[in-house]
């Protein structure tokens, strides 16, 4: 299981970790655990989000170390995830721990395509293919785990969805890392041949082709740049006190619904270009907000 109580803190972030692992013990990819955990079949509103879209993003302030210690085994942080492939187990973490700090210090958001991993470097992209049913998805690791057994990868709920692992808890899958300035060297990467690299793309939703150059004017519509996306309306608003103070900008919370839920969207805008967005976008990484998403309406 990942440790969303890694932060910044007056702790060293390994004696956080460590407090983290042994208070959150247990994995959250229990059958029957949550309340979403029913879908060997994908749900048309959980395929329809898209994979994480890789770029190049500055290393994460906290979630790095050289090594740290958790339930008396030390864990060696690689450099690098150039050239990482593995097997072995996957599990999943939702509901319980959304909202609540990864080791990153991002909140975890468990409708988002993210994951943990115990050594790759924070974030690292990567493909996750279910060896069990061919699927296959994109996600951004920012977080720590799991830390039980031999598993080699904790998935957010999305992820475990779209991969169709929900309701058994646990797949065998190939985690291969993806490298955001090339990413079609990765085997079966579903990125736009057309998308430029390296220079970091905006994150842009997977159902809209991508311009061969940013556009500087937003006739087609408003410009909005979605930072999370919470089912705890006082999640979304501790993001947006949290982040007021530093940009200024206006920040809405818009509530929507998904898989008959409300879903409270946290988005800054709107904004009056391509260019503007890809300025904020860089900003907000620099905070500490890795996944975002630029939306159009």
């Amino acid at each position: 299981m990942s440790i969303p109580s890694a932060r910044p803190s007056p702790l060293p972030l390994l004696t956080a970790l460590a407090i983290g692992a042994a208070t959150l013990g247990g994995c959250a990819s229990q059958p029957g655990q949550h309340q979403l955990d029913a879908f060997d079949d994908v749900p048309p509103e959980i395929a329809s989000i898209p994979d994480a879209v890789p770029k190049v993003e500055p290393r994460s302030r906290y979630g790095n170390p050289k090594s740290y210690e958790v339930f008396g085994k030390r864990y060696y942080t690689k450099a690098s995830s150039r050239g990482h492939v593995e097997r072995g187990l996957a599990s999943w973490y939702g509901k319980d721990f959304h909202g609540r700090r990864t080791s990153s210090g991002e909140p975890y958001d468990m409708h988002a395509m993210t994951a943990a991993h115990k050594t790759l470097p924070l974030p690292t992209y990567a493909r996750v293919t279910n060896l069990e049913n061919g699927r296959s998805v994109v996600v951004r690791i920012n977080d720590r785990g799991p830390f039980h057994g031999s598993r080699v990868i904790d998935l957010s709920y999305t992820a475990a969805a779209k991969l169709g692992m929900v309701r058994k808890g646990t797949a065998m899958v190939e985690v291969r890392a993806i490298d955001p300035r090339r990413p079609d060297t990765a085997p079966g990467t579903m990125m736009a041949r057309n998308e430029p690299a390296p220079r970091p793309p905006t994150t842009t939703p997977r159902t809209t082709a991508p311009a061969a150059s940013p556009p500087t004017s937003t006739a087609a519509g408003r410009l909005y740049v979605q930072v999370g996306a919470f089912g705890d309306p006082r999640n979304a608003e501790r993001l947006r006190s949290r982040l007021t103070p530093e940009l200024g900008d206006p920040i809405l919370v818009e509530n929507t619904r998904s898989a008959g839920s409300a879903l409270y969207r946290v988005r800054i805008g709107p904004l009056a270009s391509h260019t503007e967005a890809s300025a904020l976008t860089e900003r907000l990484a620099n905070l500490g907000i890795g996944e975002t998403r630029l939306i159009q309406n």
